[in-house]
Formats: structure tokens, sequence, C-alpha cells
């Protein structure tokens, strides 16, 4: 009887490291322009410097290689088989991660520079919750010039346009958000768009995500909502 071969993890450390961190791919997700499969937090935190992939260099996207990542949910599977309580010390952290920074959050009684959340707007009604409790979505907010538009257009793009809010959160409050961080005169008027249609200002994050992200075969990470100086077409 033929005796079977055994494999260490390490042995396959190559094919469940991630490139970046050097640690086990914790939600692993792949560019889909060259394969290669990171960290998700550490791709997608390496594409707000770079649009080139870390390993190899190639161009991901010219604009958006956040559209280009796919997570790996096999792969993920895979690993927490490999390597024993992997699953439930990366719960442990992440369990860790929120009580500590919520502990903060309670403690902070400066002006609001470190929370991750859009709380300047997130709620209209005096409710001081935040919807903390909701399902979160991740956006990516993209600046989209007016070509050709006369006048001179004062719509920037932000210098941190990656966010994370309530699925409740309805573009009217996208709008006030940009308004903010961009200060912008309170009479100044701007689009949201997905996939290049203007969003009425009561689409909430989880509607739009239903009907206008998801239906048109988009599966990247995050959703991309694109910005622009209203245009008057009167």
């Amino acid at each position: 009887m033929a005796t079977q071969r055994k494999h260490l993890v390490r042995d396959f450390n190559h094919y469940i490291t991630c490139y970046i961190c050097k640690g086990y791919l914790i939600k692993p997700t792949t560019v889909t322009e060259c394969l290669h499969t990171f960290c998700k937090s550490c791709i997608v935190q390496h594409f707000e410097d770079s649009n080139d992939c870390p390993k190899c260099g190639i161009q991901v996207h010219e604009t958006n290689p956040l559209e280009m990542l796919r997570l790996d949910n096999t792969l993920e599977e895979i690993i927490f088989k490999l390597v024993p309580g992997l699953r439930e010390k990366e719960q442990e952290q992440e369990t860790e991660f929120w009580r500590k920074n919520k502990s903060k959050e309670n403690e902070d009684d400066g002006p609001r520079t470190k929370r991750p959340r859009m709380e300047e707007d997130d709620d209209e009604d005096g409710d001081q919750d935040y919807h903390r409790s909701d399902p979160q979505i991740a956006i990516c907010l993209d600046c989209l010039r007016n070509n050709g538009q006369s006048g001179e257009n004062i719509v920037k793009g932000l210098m941190k346009k990656f966010i994370r809010c309530s699925t409740r959160v309805t573009v009217g409050t996208i709008k006030k958000f940009l308004s903010l961080k961009l200060k912008l005169p309170s009479s100044y008027e701007l689009d949201v768009l997905c996939n290049g249609e203007i969003m009425g200002k009561d689409h909430t994050m989880e509607f739009i995500y239903m009907t206008r992200w998801r239906l048109r075969g988009e599966n990247s990470y995050p959703m991309v909502l694109q910005y622009r100086q209203r245009i008057d077409f009167g």
C-alpha cells in the first residue's frame, strides 16, 4: 500500500500569503488584469496612491483600479481550512478593533477628524447614533470634469475619495458631504451619477447599489459614484 505524502502549511505559503503585508491572505482579492491576489484591505489602501499592481507593476486601470478587483471567496475558505485557528483569530481581531475604535469615538470631544463615517451629515433628524447599527457600504467618490462647459469649474477631486457609510444615506446627504469637503458655496449645485446616470436626491445607497450598480453587472468593490458641477441646459 502506497503511503501518502504529508504536506506542511509552509509548503503552500507562496500561494496563500499577501505580497504586501506578508501575512496570510485575509479576504483574498484578485486583480483581474494580472490575476495577482492580495488582502482586500492591503490592495484597496495601495490603490489610494497608485494605479499599478504592487507585484508586477502593470497599470491596472487609468483612473479607477478598484473596478478591476474581485473577491475570491473560494480561496478564503481554502486558507481557513489550511491554517488552523486563522478564522477565529481574524474574527477576534476584527471584534477587538471595532470595540477599541468605538471606545475612542465615545471619548473624543474634539472635531470629527478620525471618524471613518460621514458623521457630518449622516442624520438630519437629530438622532445621534449616526446609523452605526445599519449595514455599511463602501463608496468611491470620483470627480467628473465638465469638459466643454463655459465658465470656471471649481469642483475638484477629494483628497480621500473612499468612504464608508450607512446604506440608508441618500444622494442628498452625499451632495452635502461633498459641498462641505470641497468648501463649495451654498448656491452651488452638484450632480451625482452612477454608471453615467444622474441619481435623484432621495435615492439611498442601497437603492443605487441594487438597481444601478449590481444589476448592470458591476461587481467591483467599492461602488463608484461620480460627481460634477450641475450642467444648465437652459
